[in-house]
């Protein structure tokens, strides 16, 4: 996904409440980021993606824990 429509599907979701989207287009941002080598801006997106995953009760949260830790970004959470 090109960094224009990913911003406006970013928009979209936030728009329409839609945290499922959140979770997986924030985590789709972090992925393009470190895949870009920036780690600031990946670990920004990925943890708006942890968030969102967290207050949802989303499985995708102990995996993104453990991505941002890895980063030195969170502390190791128990799920």
């Amino acid at each position: 996904m090109d960094q224009a429509s990913l911003e406006q599907a970013l928009l979209n979701a936030h728009a329409q409440n839609d945290t499922r989207a959140l979770i997986e287009l924030y985590t789709i941002a972090g992925d393009q980021a470190e895949d870009a080598r920036d780690d600031e801006a990946a670990s920004f997106y990925l943890t708006h993606a942890f968030v969102f995953a967290l207050e949802a009760g989303a499985p995708e949260a102990p995996k993104l824990n453990i991505r941002l830790a890895n980063k030195g970004r969170a502390h190791l959470l128990e799920f």
